[in-house]
């Protein structure tokens, strides 16, 4: 449903009715904000390159050829400009080493985390993402908070589907490895 209404506010803008942008900016402003923002990780430049992302949609919108969600077709250009501007101001990260990540399956990160309070959780999961590199964390955003589908995360990065799959269970191999000091300590905490 949702995604007919932006086909329709799109068919709508290309027959002269610009007011019906202001329907795709307040809709798919606050995702479009997160992705920049996971990216950049700067606040001011994440709004600058969601609203740049924005006009340059509107611009583009004859090219939007529909074979893709109107939102997918957006968070590319929003994926696009954040990952070009952190090309540009070279950004330094520290990379997590394969070799740290071990074979860790799903169930065990899954298994650990739900012994924990979900305040806690929540804080320690957030501490972690914020640790992951730029494009890591987006597609974490567009996987978990905006339930996007792997093809269309793949649409939207430009990489191919096994290739996000690949990088989604690294993450979160990533991820359990970063929690996994703290979910012990949590862990022998509840024990006494």
């Amino acid at each position: 449903m949702k995604d007919q209404d932006d086909i329709y506010h799109v068919q709508r803008i290309l027959a002269g009715n610009t007011a019906s942008f202001a329907y795709l900016v307040n809709r798919h402003k606050d995702m479009a904000f997160t992705i920049a923002f996971k990216i950049v990780r700067n606040r001011e430049d994440a709004e600058e390159i969601a609203q740049d992302a924005f006009v340059k949609a509107y611009q583009s919108l004859r090219s939007f050829k529909g074979e893709s969600k109107f939102s997918t077709w957006l968070y590319r250009i929003v994926y696009n400009a954040a990952i070009s501007h952190t090309r540009r101001h070279r950004f330094e990260f520290t990379v997590l080493d394969e070799a740290m990540t071990g074979n860790i399956t799903e169930d065990e990160i899954f298994g650990s985390l739900d012994v924990m309070d979900p305040e806690e959780r929540s804080q320690l999961v957030t501490a972690a993402v914020d640790k992951l590199l730029p494009e890591e964390s987006a597609l974490v955003s567009l996987f978990y908070m905006e339930d996007n589908s792997i093809e269309d995360i793949s649409q939207i990065t430009g990489l191919s589907v096994s290739n996000v799959k690949v990088r989604l269970h690294r993450i979160r191999r990533k991820l359990y490895d970063s929690l996994q000091p703290k979910m012990a300590g949590t862990e022998m905490a509840q024990m006494m």
